[in-house]
């Protein structure tokens, strides 16, 4: 479905207060949250080098009709996308009744996203995400310092994003500028534009679900990406693929409930990815493309059933 609008701080606020005095009372949200769901997109780079065309059809099976698309290391399909043309990749789109949603850049960074912007444009995409730029290891005065010349940087790439209706959103990634939860309220707070957005990822934080319910209620406004991603065993050592997949919900220690529960009581309207790092990078997650989607899947009802007892006030 399309990028719905994001509710503003006053909406927000107003929100908060009814659930709070809601379950005060003691009465149910059901009336509140029940039209309440996840917005599900299907990150390409979880299928490895996997071609579009096998890729694509898979969306509908996790209830997503958007894809997100990665180039190298983590999956190719971007390159594919050159490859094979824009118009070949429209018409495969069309196919299988799927939207361009997100277009992954890491590699270029916020700072070279001009021309990705501009072919975000044609097919209708509305997101993109990559990493902060700048110094790091920052706390306290010089994180705010650092992150606030970063969104300077950012003003003329912010105009292009404006133009072409692209968000670029920006992940908290380990070993950056934008890592902490402090370098996010900062990112939040000075942005000039709703065009610069958060893509939160769970992963890179501390594994504590308070803290992480929290902050979604803290950076509601600007949160464009969930990422259902922990840390479980990590993500850069070889370990067997049952320790690899404790990176996904419902497999390692972090209960998503909480976290579900803030998702819901801000009526969150951004994007989820169900989502995990293989080791090594660019391939699969699991050995078939069947078998993938089956987990990918697997971690949606996980998360939808969260959703449900959300809705009922449990």
């Amino acid at each position: 479905m399309p990028h719905l609008p994001r509710i503003d701080r006053r909406r927000f606020h107003a929100l908060s207060a009814s659930a709070i005095g809601a379950s005060l009372i003691g009465t149910s949200r059901a009336a509140t949250d029940a039209a309440f769901q996840l917005h599900y997109m299907l990150p390409s780079c979880m299928y490895g080098y996997a071609k579009l065309a096998e890729i694509l059809p898979e969306a509908k099976k996790i209830g997503a009709k958007h894809i997100d698309v990665w180039p190298k290391v983590h999956g190719d399909q971007r390159e594919q996308i050159d490859a094979l043309g824009e118009a070949s990749f429209a018409e495969l789109l069309q196919q299988n009744d799927v939207k361009l949603g997100c277009i992954t850049q890491y590699k270029l960074g916020p700072f070279g996203l001009q021309d990705e912007m501009q072919l975000a444009q044609r097919f209708g995409c509305q997101l993109m995400v990559t990493g902060g730029s700048g110094p790091k290891g920052l706390t306290g005065a010089e994180l705010k310092k650092g992150v606030a010349a970063f969104v300077e940087k950012m003003k003329p790439h912010l105009e292009v994003a404006e133009e072409t209706g692209v968000t670029i959103a920006i992940e908290n990634h380990a070993n950056n500028l934008i890592e902490s939860p402090d370098s996010l309220r900062w990112l939040l707070e000075l942005r000039p534009s709703k065009n610069l957005g958060i893509a939160l990822a769970p992963y890179h934080l501390p594994q504590d679900e308070k803290l992480l319910a929290e902050l979604i209620h803290e950076l509601a406004e600007g949160l464009e990406m969930f990422y259902a991603w922990q840390h479980g065993d990590g993500c850069h050592e070889p370990l067997p693929t049952e320790r690899q997949l404790l990176q996904m919900p419902g497999r390692g220690p972090v209960d998503f409930q909480p976290l579900v529960a803030a998702l819901a009581a801000i009526q969150y309207q951004g994007w989820t990815e169900v989502f995990m790092h293989p080791v090594p990078r660019g391939i699969p997650i699991l050995p078939t493309v069947a078998e993938t989607t089956a987990e990918i899947d697997r971690g949606r009802q996980y998360l939808d059933n969260y959703v449900a007892k959300s809705a009922k006030g449990q």
